[in-house]
């Protein structure tokens, strides 16, 4: 496509930049892209249970067998982190996460859906009174930390609604108008978003008047110098959440949702001892390993929840 378009760019300019024409067509291509997002919702939302998880399968399947979207880069990351496993099960495993990837999204578009906290309850059950008993029955702040695992947006829309309201920090899509439509679904039910460059800042913000901040840890630092192994092969780490914990003084929870065979989800979460850390650099860092350690039991656990199409290892230090 790339190549074609260059073409046409080459020869049916007229006067006209280049540049300019390939603005015109990013443009164009993210009004297109943001009006599919926008279809695609309104029909799996006027679909029931059986059928969008149908619909998603065959969405999935086609993704990875068809179009075959980063599916080698899928398939060498499970190798490479179960080098146990025959071909055969990376496979399966693979196809999988293409699936779970396309009832994710259709999950989400089906967000406006939920209605009440029956809504959100009959999707998933919460284990959070370990959490809970230690921030907010203590008028206490907390953070969050997970992972792309399971589905991570419908959990904190769903502990908006069943718990409290939570911040999210988030990354910003570059397609602005899908970008704002998330930020809408996020903030259905009280939930606030905070962008990656003001995290450190509005996170603590959050923290000190008690409130809860949810912060995927599983993403590499783009400008960072942290460096760990990570389900096997070093990988830069993201700090933010270790930072915010510790600089806050407040309890810092893993918190992991996970997809069973009845198509309910299941949030777990699990505390990350922080009693023998204050906050300075070489602790931060050991936090960060210790929650890490609790993200990757997970993905060992269930490697067909996590989001594999993330070139997760391309900064090696």
């Amino acid at each position: 496509m790339k190549f074609i378009l260059d073409i046409f760019f080459n020869f049916s300019t007229r006067g006209t930049s280049i540049n300019s024409m390939k603005e015109s067509w990013k443009h164009a291509a993210r009004q297109i892209t943001y009006r599919l997002f926008l279809f695609l919702g309104f029909l799996v939302r006027r679909t029931n249970r059986r059928q969008f998880e149908r619909l998603a399968a065959v969405m999935g399947d086609f993704v990875y067998y068809v179009l075959r979207s980063r599916r080698k880069l899928v398939e060498t990351n499970l190798a490479v982190t179960f080098p146990e496993k025959s071909p055969r099960e990376i496979a399966g495993i693979a196809r999988q996460v293409y699936r779970n990837q396309a009832v994710n999204l259709f999950e989400v578009l089906r967000l406006p859906l939920l209605q009440s906290k029956e809504d959100a309850a009959e999707l998933i059950d919460l284990y959070l009174d370990d959490f809970l008993a230690k921030t907010r029955d203590r008028g206490k702040g907390g953070v969050f930390v997970s992972g792309h695992f399971g589905n991570w947006e419908l959990t904190g829309v769903c502990i908006g609604l069943l718990v409290a309201p939570i911040a999210v920090v988030a990354k910003k899509l570059k397609n602005r108008l899908v970008n704002n439509k998330i930020e809408q679904l996020r903030c259905l039910y009280g939930n606030t978003v905070i962008y990656k460059k003001n995290a450190l800042r509005e996170g603590l913000a959050v923290l000190r008047k008690g409130g809860v901040v949810t912060v995927l840890g599983d993403q590499s630092d783009p400008g960072g110098g942290f460096f760990m192994d990570f389900l096997g092969r070093k990988a830069s780490m993201f700090l933010g959440p270790a930072f915010l914990a510790l600089r806050a003084d407040v309890p810092m929870f893993v918190v992991m949702c996970r997809r069973r065979e009845n198509g309910k989800y299941v949030l777990e979460a699990e505390e990350v001892d922080t009693s023998d850390l204050s906050f300075s650099r070489k602790n931060v860092q050991e936090l960060t390993r210790r929650y890490t350690r609790a993200i990757e039991k997970y993905i060992r656990r269930y490697p067909e929840e996590w989001f594999w199409l993330h070139n997760r290892w391309k900064r090696r230090g």
